[in-house]
Parts: C-alpha cells; structure tokens; sequence
C-alpha cells in the first residue's frame, strides 16, 4: 500500500510536462535553425559586467528533454524504492535540487552561472551519496565532494582568468581564447575541470565510490546529470579543442580511462559497481570521439546512453531490492524464471547498451566507430576503441550469465518478485525510450546523414570485434577453473581495482599529506608550540595561582610567621 505523497507526485508531473515542453522546442529549434538568447545585466563593475546569459539552442533543449524525462521517472520509481523511509521529502527535495542545478548549467553561457550549476552538482551529490548515513558512505561522499572540487577550483581560476576580457560570457571570446596564447590557459583549465566531473583518469576513483548512494539516485547521477556535466562543457567549448595541443592529451586519457574501466568491469563482482564502470567507459568514449572533433556524435552517444543506462540502474535497484540488498552477482542466478518482467527491462538495456541492431545504442555507437574508421587515425587509437568496445559486450554477457543463465544460487527463492507497478511503469517508459531514442534522435539530430563508405571487411568489423568482445567474456568467467587461487587473487587485485589508481589517487596523495601533517602536529602543535607556547603559559598561571591559593588560605600563620622571623633577626642584629 501506497501513501499519497501530494509533493512527490507534483515533481514527477512538472518534470515531465518540462520534458515534453523541452522535446517540442528543440525539435522545433533544430528544423527553423532559430536560437534566443535572454540576457540579463546584474553588475557592472568598472570594465567587468557580470551578466546573467542563458542560451536556448537545439541541443540545451534536448538535453533538458533527457534530463527531466529521466528524473521524472527516477521520483515515480523512488515512490516504490524508498517507501516506509523516513525522510522521503527531504531525499524528494535533494533530487529537485540536483536536477535545477543540472538545468542551470545547461543554459547557462556565463562561467559564474555554470559555476553555480556546477558546485551545486557537486554539493547536492554529496548529500545524496551519505543519504544513507553510515561509515561507508561518508566515506564515498567525502571522494566525491573532494574530487569534485578540484574541478570547481579549475572554473573559479578560469572566471579569473577572464577577467582580463571584461565579462565571462565565454561563447563571445571563444575566437580570441582560439587564437591568443594567453587566453589558450583557459582551456586547459576548463578540459580540467571536465576531466574531474566525468571522472577520467586519474579522477576515475569517485565514479564506483558514489555506488553507496541509494539506487535511484544512482540512476540519475549515471545517466543525464552529474557526470555529463562535463561532457557537455566540453561540447559547449569545442572551438577550443580544434587547435589546442591539451586535445591530444585528452584523447589519450580518455581512451585510458574506457579501456581500463571496461577491463576492471570484467572482474568485479558488485552489481552496481559494473554499471558504474560500464558508465565510466561509456565517458570515455564520448570524451574520446569529442576530442576528434565531432561534437554532434559526442552529444548524440550522450542522449541515447542515458535512456538506457537509466532504465539499467532502475532493474538493478529492483534485483537489489528483491535479494535483501544483496549486490553479489555471485549469489544470483537464475532470475529470469522468477523476475520475468524485470528481466525483460534488464536484457533490453544491456543488448542496447552493447550496441546490438535497432536498439538505441546502436545508432550513435555504430555511427562512432565507422567514423574511427573513416578518419586517419592510427593503429593505437583503433585498437582502443574497437577492444574497449568488445569488452563491453564482454562485461555485459558476463553479467547476464551470472544473473540470468547460471543455476539459481539464491538464499530465498520465495522472495522475488516482480509484481511492483510503480517499478514497472517507469521501467516500462524507459524501456520503450531504449529501443526507439536511437532511430528518433538519429532523425532529429542529423537531418543530413553521414555517408560512409568502407570495405566490407570493415562494415562487418564492429561485429567481428562485439563477437571477439562476447568470447572474452566468456573466458574471463571460466579462469577460475583455469588458474590456481594465488594467481587469480593477484589478476583481481590488479584489474580489478581499476590498475590502483584508487589506491595511487587516493591513498598516495593522501598518506603524503596526512604524514606531513602529523608530522608538523608532532614537531610544532604538540612539540616546540605547546612547549613555549599554551603548555608553558599553562603551568606559569598554575604554579602563580596555587602560590596566591596558598597565601589566600594561609594568610595569617604566614603573617605570624613573617612577624616572628624579622623580630628575630632585629633582635640577633
């Protein structure tokens, strides 16, 4: 049974007729070619006026359409995932917030606006992710507000930088920032700010660590907001990267980051934290092809991933929540027979999720890497976008195994189910945007088709690699029976902790910190500081005030005594 929640319900209505309202303006954007700007003037400060900016174009719209459908359907889901929870309208309030801070970073083209929208992404995440408030996940949350900031720190150096031009309304100065040295600073810092919000290495540590917040969040986080952000400031500043040197840089740390999460994927056991990885791989395809300079592919793999990465944290949350939250993929097996409808949601994501014909994926994945083929790239960059892309069916065949095809290796079989129908219906709208958002923004988006024209061999190679991508997968799931459990140990320790670099990142920048600092607390705080300072101050105050205690109670014996010691020494004198 159901309680009406009169605020929850509000939210899911407003945020999708906003999404209808965005679908309707953007596609009529796209086909008349219009853009609006709505300008403000807040300040004007000698040379500098700060101006509030917010820009209207086909793809802010769109984008909008994606972010609020998705969250949307995140609050009617949470109506079901979070019931007979506590502090339901605070988690409803959290999840607002996240979605007007996504919104004013999307028509924002002011730097101090999207620094706004981009450190309440960062705030509200932090409050979402330590929902449950408990020693893990504070610790996530700590990660990910941390790893954050130093992206925030990289715009507010980026707003000061532009002081120098007299308003921070970047799309205007995007030509001289082009052409001058000087001004070519600012894209370093922006890509690194980009770099920290869509976790690319070596900021890819916060990613699988924001996995302790509850499901639907993870959802919407994973999906259309929080690590899109910085895609979508790179798409927004993509003059920039046509003749900056930090492209290249970027490119090759984005091909990193999707083929080392794609292998960590392979051997990591925690459900949600195999979808977040796949996330992080789908990141680095997207920064990837945005750094050889097709912006529109970028933005159109961006929209259709979300459909479907959605609707696989939802399925995922409905595993979870049947297997009394258990995420051991491990300990499953055999869902399909008693989770039927689920299953269908959770099948059809992953299948779009690897790129197979017709679903979503397909059309903008597909369009990626006969692009790759297409252009004059090397052997290297090939190789990392074809292998990575074959560890995606990898992973995702893996999963299914475990989770569908293997023999039940439940604890209780007699708790699933899948009867939930507040679950279903937003899983079901979902499902439908998985399968039909490919075809339908593919029409939208590039009214004029890219041609490509390549040898059979290399039509056919995105399918050669998926089935070589599909095999591996499988031989990944049988080294167990292969290798003995010392060598098996050593292979997850090293993949599957993502090469170290939590370990490096995290612990081998803090551990040098922390012992510095205990260090100084030891030699200045509790060593010479205390000792000439608060300690020594301490024990001279003591030492006075027991010697006026003991005058105060002892006055008149020391009075007769002082009294009889000068009689007797005037009278030996």
């Amino acid at each position: 049974m159901y309680i009406k929640n009169y605020m929850l319900e509000f939210s899911v209505l407003l945020l999708f007729m906003l999404s209808l309202l965005g679908m309707i303006l953007g596609s009529y954007m796209i086909l008349s070619g219009f853009k609006f700007f709505i300008e403000f003037d807040l300040i004007s400060l000698n040379s500098s006026s700060f101006d509030l900016i917010f820009y209207f174009d086909w793809m802010s719209l769109y984008f909008l359409f994606i972010v609020s459908l998705i969250s949307s359907m995140v609050i009617f889901y949470s109506k079901s995932y979070m019931m007979g929870e506590l502090y339901i309208n605070r988690f409803i309030f959290l999840i607002l917030l996240f979605v007007l801070s996504m919104i004013l970073l999307i028509f924002s083209l002011n730097l101090i606006a999207i620094l706004l929208g981009w450190d309440g992404l960062g705030l509200v995440s932090f409050a979402l992710v330590i929902f449950y408030q408990n020693f893990k996940s504070f610790n996530s949350g700590m990660l990910t507000v941390l790893s954050n900031r130093i992206g925030d720190v990289m715009l507010l150096m980026s707003i000061s930088w532009m002081l120098n031009l007299g308003s921070w309304n970047f799309m205007t100065y995007i030509l001289i920032m082009n052409t001058e040295k000087f001004m070519s600073f600012i894209m370093i810092l922006v890509v690194l700010a980009a770099m920290t919000k869509s976790a690319q290495i070596p900021f890819s540590a916060w990613l699988p660590a924001a996995m302790a917040a509850p499901t639907p969040v993870s959802s919407l986080v994973h999906s259309s907001t929080l690590v899109t952000a910085g895609v979508y400031l790179l798409i927004r500043f993509d003059y920039l990267l046509y003749n900056n040197f930090f492209k290249e840089i970027l490119l090759i740390l984005a091909m990193l980051t999707m083929f080392m999460s794609g292998i960590s994927a392979n051997y990591e056991f925690d459900l949600k934290k195999i979808i977040a990885l796949s996330t992080l791989s789908q990141l680095g395809l997207m920064m990837s092809i945005l750094c050889l300079g097709y912006s529109n592919l970028a933005f159109f793999h961006l929209s259709t991933h979300a459909m479907f990465k959605a609707l696989l944290f939802m399925c995922a949350g409905a595993i979870i929540h049947n297997l009394n939250n258990n995420q051991d993929i491990r300990f499953m097996g055999g869902l399909g027979n008693f989770m039927p409808l689920i299953s269908i949601n959770f099948n059809i994501s992953n299948l779009a999720l690897c790129g197979i014909p017709f679903m979503a994926g397909f059309y903008s994945k597909d369009l990626i890497l006969e692009i790759v083929l297409f252009s004059n790239v090397n052997m290297v960059v090939f190789f990392f976008f074809f292998f990575s892309t074959g560890l995606t069916l990898s992973y995702t065949f893996r999963l299914l195994y475990f989770s569908m095809f293997k023999l039940v290796n439940l604890n209780k079989i007699f708790l699933l189910h899948d009867k939930d129908l507040i679950m279903l219906l937003s899983m079901y709208f979902l499902m439908l945007m998985s399968i039909m958002s490919g075809s339908l923004l593919n029409w939208l988006i590039m009214p004029v088709f890219y041609l490509i024209y390549l040898s059979s061999l290399m039509k056919f190679m995105v399918f050669i690699f998926l089935f070589l991508g599909g095999l591996f997968g499988f031989m990944v799931s049988m080294l167990n029976l292969v290798f003995n459990k010392m060598i098996m140990f050593k292979i997850y320790s090293f993949l599957g902790l993502m090469w170290f670099i939590p370990l490096l990142s995290l612990y081998g920048v803090n551990m040098l910190v922390l012992n510095l600092t205990y260090k100084l607390m030891k030699v200045l705080d509790s060593g010479w500081l205390e000792e000439m300072g608060g300690m020594n101050m301490y024990n001279k105050f003591m030492l006075y005030s027991k010697l006026n205690y003991y005058f105060y109670f002892n006055s008149i014996k020391l009075f007769i005594f002082f009294f009889i010691s000068i009689y007797l020494i005037l009278f030996m004198l």
